[in-house]
Formats: structure tokens, C-alpha cells, sequence
């Protein structure tokens, strides 16, 4: 269709497990940095984010062809909790140390 335009927004919000305060400062920017990451890979917008010890807050300009399950499923290695760390299997795959 010509002519289309599309905006949409969607703001995300990770919970930690049991609301704990599991993402240390010292890990913060990496997860930020993880995040942006797969948001620009798949080519939306990242107009804000930002870690909490217990929570991350997301907002995303997505485009209309992008599906929020891929996003979700590439945010899964932040998922991996042991024993109250996180596991960023995921960042050095991504090119971040």
C-alpha cells in the first residue's frame, strides 16, 4: 500500500526471578548493551532502556514485519539464572565482553 506509515511503540519490562536484585552495577552496561544489540539487529529503534538492580525497562520503536516472540526469544540468555548470577552466555556471541 502506498502511503502507509506505521508507529508503533511497545515499552518491554524483564522482571528478575522474585524480583531480586540480581543485576549488579557492574553488569549493567552490558545487558544494556546486549539489549541494544538484538534491537538494532533486527533492524527497530531503541529509543530508551535502562537496568535496575531487579528490573529493565525497554522502549522500542517496532517495525510492522518484526514479530515480539524473536525478540523475546533472543533475550532468553538473560533468563539463565544460577544460584542468584546471571548468565551472559550470550554477550561474547554478540561480540561484547
Amino acid at each position: 500500500m502506498a502511503n502507509t506509515y506505521s508507529q508503533i511503540h511497545l515499552q518491554l519490562i524483564f522482571a528478575v526471578k522474585n524480583r531480586q536484585s540480581l543485576i549488579r552495577k557492574e553488569y549493567k552496561e552490558d545487558v544494556e548493551k546486549y539489549i541494544t544489540g538484538i534491537v538494532k539487529n533486527h533492524n527497530c529503534k531503541l529509543l530508551a532502556i535502562y537496568c535496575n538492580p531487579d528490573h529493565t525497562h525497554i522502549l522500542i520503536g517496532l517495525r510492522p514485519n518484526v514479530l515480539i516472540s524473536d525478540l523475546d526469544s533472543e533475550m532468553t540468555p538473560l533468563r539463565g539464572e544460577k544460584r542468584g548470577a546471571l548468565l551472559f552466555r550470550g554477550l561474547k556471541h554478540h561480540g561484547y565482553q
